[in-house]
């Protein structure tokens, strides 16, 4: 077997199982229980107006 067909083959097969590993691991941080305050005030630092003022 080629080098290459042998690299491509590795690729497809445990290079799509990393990836949806990774994916799944993203997913399950990003809605992990005690994200919402966090997200909930950095989603809310565009808006905060002493924020604003200070960069004056």
């Amino acid at each position: 077997m080629e080098l290459y067909t042998y690299l491509r083959q590795m690729a497809d097969s445990w290079g799509l199982l990393y990836m949806m590993l990774v994916f799944i691991g993203v997913v399950i941080f990003a809605f992990r229980p005690g994200s919402k305050e966090f997200y909930e005030t950095h989603a809310r630092i565009p808006l905060d107006e002493e924020l604003k003022d200070h960069d004056k």
